[in-house]
């Protein structure tokens, strides 16, 4: 445990953080399982109408640096290929 009094409140913002990245990072998480899971069962348009949301939740992730960048653009790019693929 931190004894200094900076040491306690560099983990207490450590802690806020971590909890609102790993909500960034379940929102995300929720909106390409969604996708896929209407993309397996046939739902195509849903799916088409809910990339927006996807990429939206991606690129709040990146930007916010809970995943990176290229990462992010990959998933975007795979989440793409397998709706065009599904047609």
């Amino acid at each position: 445990m931190p004894i200094t009094k900076s040491a306690k409140k560099a983990l207490r913002v450590s802690l806020k953080k971590k909890k609102f990245n790993l909500k960034r990072k379940e929102a995300m998480k929720d909106v390409v399982k969604k996708i896929k899971k209407l993309t397996k069962e046939g739902g195509n348009e849903e799916a088409v109408k809910m990339m927006p949301a996807a990429y939206k939740a991606i690129d709040k992730a990146a930007k916010r640096g809970v995943i990176k960048k290229n990462t992010a653009n990959r998933k975007k790019s795979r989440l793409a290929k397998s709706l065009s693929s599904q047609k």
